[in-house]
């Protein structure tokens, strides 16, 4: 076949090059008949220029466009920039969902979030079938409890987004994290108390983005993936760092699933308080909540 394609190539290339001689001669002669007709038309000739200007117009304004979108595809490409829509739609949330259950399934799985629950817990999230057959998960959530899971559900002004049905979506999110930890002993949890800035997920060499803007619900903010790269200027370096930082910040306690309890730890990582962490109560107003220190 690849033989058969150079001989009907070079049949074309000859066929093309003999008739030449004759689609030149009758292209002049069609050429000259016409122009007879219209060389005294001055309307028509000046409809031609301004017609030919407005196409030399567009098609220097079309080069300009395309050497300005090579220069931010090489920028995003720098960058890691690997995906990022121009806007959400129903084919585009299916993309974003194979893409993420692709990069995810039996590989390490990075996450910080608000609540979770529509990130892993709902059936129809991204990342449902991916943290249920991931190889290790490293997750922070908010503490249901805390004063920014408060601010974060009062932010929002969609109605039926309380404080009670936020916490309670982080607790079912924390429920459903240790169903996976009791078969697979694979899942790590930890909970801050902060309001949230990023929403930062890390599939092996992929990092997708979202940014918690105040009164807003992040469903409705821009979501990027970066790809890790070799290039230094590149982005994913700079949000794992970030991951990295705050899993490792000794003021967000790890979530024990076994003893429901909190656990602080200190820089060098051994045990010196423990925390009772009842997800039916409340710690901040329980006044025999259970405080070890190691």
């Amino acid at each position: 076949m690849h033989i058969l394609n150079h001989i009907i190539l070079i049949v074309l290339s000859a066929l093309t090059a003999l008739s030449l001689p004759y689609t030149a001669n009758f292209i002049a002669k069609k050429f000259l008949a016409f122009w007879a007709l219209i060389e005294n038309e001055k309307i028509f000739l000046v409809s031609i220029e301004i017609v030919c200007a407005m196409v030399l117009i567009l098609f220097f304004n079309y080069l300009g466009r395309i050497w300005k979108n090579r220069k931010l595809v090489d920028a995003a490409k720098k960058a890691g920039l690997f995906y990022a829509p121009s806007r959400k739609g129903f084919f585009s949330e299916k993309m974003v969902k194979k893409l993420k259950t692709r990069q995810g399934i039996a590989r390490d799985i990075m996450l910080i979030g608000s609540t979770g629950f529509r990130t892993f817990v709902n059936p129809k999230s991204d990342l449902h079938e991916a943290i249920m057959s991931c190889r290790d998960a490293k997750i922070i959530l908010l503490n249901p409890f805390s004063e920014g899971a408060s601010v974060r559900s009062k932010s929002i002004s969609e109605p039926g987004i309380t404080v009670e049905h936020f916490s309670s979506q982080i607790k079912k999110s924390i429920k459903f994290l240790k169903e996976i930890h009791a078969v697979s002993k694979n899942i790590r949890l930890k909970l801050y108390s902060d309001i949230p800035f990023l929403k930062l997920t890390i599939l092996g060499d992929y990092i997708w983005v979202q940014h918690y803007h105040a009164g807003l619900d992040v469903r409705f903010m821009p979501e990027y993936a970066f790809k890790h790269n070799q290039n230094s200027s590149g982005f994913y370096s700079t949000f794992y760092q970030y991951f990295l930082t705050k899993w490792n910040d000794i003021e967000i306690p790890e979530y024990d699933f076994d003893t429901q309890e909190l656990i602080f730890k200190d820089k060098t990582g051994n045990d010196i308080k423990r925390e009772k962490f009842n997800l039916n109560t409340d710690p901040i107003h329980e006044n025999n909540a259970l405080e070890t220190d190691l």
